[in-house]
């Protein structure tokens, strides 16, 4: 069951230095607070805590069984909490600060709160590169829970005003720090030792993990339960009718372009899909609050970011 969310006032401030120390003050307190990555904003709250691990279920109604990301200062904090193996330390050296969740076994004495894993043995971790997040763990002093902030199973949120709509009224604080880079959320994988497994696309590619590491990917996730965050099979979703690979416009419909052709808003003219995903989100909110009953969105290249942007939409859609 979905915990219950409070009503409360949420401050807006710009990401300085006075406003970190807000932020971390409230993390301390147990209250949840937003704040961008490199990625998508996350809701973060001390990861160490039930009690606030519980806030970010209630603001967002996250069904408790979705397990969350855990972001840290470092690889030796991310050492306290799980258990690496080879393959693991290879793709933190390769890949971390960045957008790769890895999910690793907890350590007997994990001082993260069992809610955050939702009951399994394992805790998905990730190192960010965002200054802004970065900051707010070294200030809070302890690894911080942070799935998307946005209400549970709505689009992910790329700027402040994203989260405003959302959680507005959830939720005591947002940290703006302006649009996010990488615009889809973090990879994430299971290292195993003879194959990294995909749980979830994103940013880091299978062919980027291929090639830091030797070993190949591979994509169970048809096969799986939820053993990781972002793998519920209705994720990401505007409130009006999504139609996918749609070549050309539809009348009465939002139409989002890829590449040369009519459209309301083009993810990217020229084709390049790093762009594309870094405007996926913030579209899919312009085209969910438009006057149009219904959304179409051009065909998508199924390579490299691509996979993670049709990954997005598939569920969106679903």
């Amino acid at each position: 069951m979905p915990h219950r969310a409070r009503t409360i006032e949420t401050q807006i401030r710009a990401y300085d230095g006075a406003s970190l120390i807000e932020a971390a003050t409230l993390i301390r307190a147990g209250e949840p607070v937003a704040v961008p990555t490199e990625t998508v904003y996350g809701l973060a709250a001390d990861a160490t805590k039930e009690t606030a691990v519980a806030r970010i279920y209630a603001a967002k109604g996250r069904p408790s069984f979705n397990p969350l990301i855990v972001h840290v200062a470092d690889l030796e904090m991310a050492r306290r909490l799980v258990a690496f193996s080879s393959a693991a330390e290879t793709l933190a050296r390769a890949f971390w600060p960045g957008a790769l969740t890895m999910v690793l076994p907890r350590l007997p004495d994990c001082p993260v709160a069992e809610l955050a894993s939702a009951g399994l043995p394992t805790l998905a971790v990730r190192l960010p590169s965002h200054p802004a997040m970065r900051s707010l763990i070294a200030a809070a002093g302890v690894p911080l829970a942070a799935p998307s902030a946005n209400a549970s199973g709505g689009i992910s949120p790329t700027r402040a005003s994203h989260v405003l709509a959302s959680l507005g009224g959830r939720i005591p604080f947002i940290l703006d720090a302006g649009p996010t880079s990488d615009g889809v959320e973090s990879t994430i994988v299971r290292p195993d030792a003879a194959a990294i497994t995909l749980l979830r696309p994103g940013p880091i590619t299978p062919a980027m993990i291929e090639a830091a590491i030797g070993l190949p990917v591979v994509d169970p996730r048809q096969a799986e339960g939820i053993t990781a965050p972002g793998q519920l099979e209705s994720h990401y979703a505007p409130s009006k009718p999504l139609t996918l690979n749609a070549d050309v416009p539809v009348e009465g419909r939002f139409h989002i372009g890829f590449g040369p052709g009519p459209c309301q808003r083009n993810l990217s003219a020229t084709g390049d899909l790093v762009e594309a995903a870094a405007n996926l989100f913030a579209t899919l909110h312009e085209a969910d609050a438009s006057s149009f009953s219904g959304i179409t969105v051009a065909p998508i290249p199924e390579r490299d970011i691509g996979i993670a942007i049709n990954d997005r939409l598939r569920r969106a859609a679903a």
